[in-house]
């Protein structure tokens, strides 16, 4: 699955917060995904202003960006945020590299102008083009590309780009499965209720009505966008909670198999246990291509097998998804470890 994550920047001020995200990223690379990451980083960038002494100020959401303040933006998007992140995914097992805009002219942009706000956004651009030839390179070889929410323009100029903006729009480029937002709450809330699912058709009666503000109405607006550029789904998801990128990505998933086949092949990782040993794991394309057929990998003397739609699987909980005459030799509170 093709898959663009934004990633808010408020989960980027914990470490903790960046190390348990880099592993599920890591994890859902491994598991074959290929993920565009997009980070934001806004609170940081606003403090990071004022210690520089530069007071920012906003227009319709977007950061009204001079010169001085666009190489501070450099400075923190395509610098620290993004080497941070980077860096902790290649940490938890899986290559990652930092790009920004200027990297084989990944990401093209252009000047945004807004009614009214009178031309005076300064260098704010939005994303017109994405090199996917460099990003498709980058997914063969296994590697995440983690992008800073900046654009390079035809005068040369880096535009800063809203990073929710961005990852709709990369998202519509890259023609992903899924873009996933996630934020430092915990999904999108009507009062204290957080919303299961919310049709194109719904985000400008939430907004008329108020029951959405602030960076909220930008990821209404940008889910729409993306749905409109043929995005099969957006989520948004309160990134705070365990796993909940995993979560997100629907992979953790557990189902018994005896020889059905079509559920074989929805897995995203095959895992094949004889008496609790793994006796064979991998894509289940690749596992039954090598055994001959389903009735050599799944042949009647073994006990259930399981196929399990998870990267992390070593560390994922068992659900009871299966029946009490399963014969499984685990219960639903235990876990799946590798060793």
């Amino acid at each position: 699955m093709r898959l663009v994550v934004k990633i808010a920047g408020a989960l980027l001020e914990r470490d903790e917060d960046v190390q348990a995200l880099a592993r599920q990223i890591a994890e859902l690379a491994r598991a074959g995904h290929e993920l565009l990451v997009v980070h934001g980083g806004g609170k940081i960038f606003t403090a990071t202003l004022a210690r520089m002494g530069i007071t920012s100020r906003f227009v319709s959401g977007l950061r009204v960006t001079d010169r001085e303040t666009r190489d501070a933006a450099v400075m923190v998007f395509a610098g620290l945020l993004n080497k941070k992140l980077a860096g902790a995914i290649s940490l938890a097992g899986q290559p990652a590299v930092g790009i920004s805009a200027t990297d084989a002219a990944c990401f093209l942009a252009e000047p945004m102008q807004l009614e009214d706000s009178g031309g005076a956004l300064g260098f704010v651009g939005y994303l017109t083009e994405v090199n996917v030839d460099f990003l498709r390179s980058l997914w063969r070889e296994g590697i995440v590309p983690v992008a800073s929410c900046m654009g390079l323009g035809a005068d040369g100029e880096l535009y800063n780009i809203n990073a929710d903006h961005m990852a709709a729009a990369a998202a519509e480029f890259v023609r992903a499965d899924r873009l996933i937002f996630l934020t430092d709450v915990a999904g999108v809330l009507d009062g204290e209720k957080v919303l299961r699912a919310v049709r194109g058709a719904e985000i400008e009666d939430l907004i008329r009505r108020n029951k959405v503000s602030g960076g909220m109405i930008l990821k209404l607006e940008a889910a729409k966008r993306a749905l409109a550029g043929g995005v099969a789904e957006v989520r948004i998801v309160g990134g705070t909670q365990p796993r909940a990128l995993a979560a997100a990505v629907g992979s953790i998933t557990v189902v018994i198999i005896t020889h059905r086949l079509n559920t074989v092949l929805a897995a995203d990782h095959l895992v094949c246990l004889e008496e609790g040993r793994v006796t064979a794991e991998g894509a289940p394309r690749d596992l039954l291509s090598k055994a001959g057929g389903p009735q050599h990998l799944f042949p009647e003397k073994i006990p259930p097998h399981i196929a399990m739609a998870d990267s992390g699987w070593h560390a994922a909980s068992v659900h009871p998804l299966w029946g009490t005459d399963a014969g499984l030799p685990f219960s639903s509170e235990q876990r799946i470890h590798k060793a």
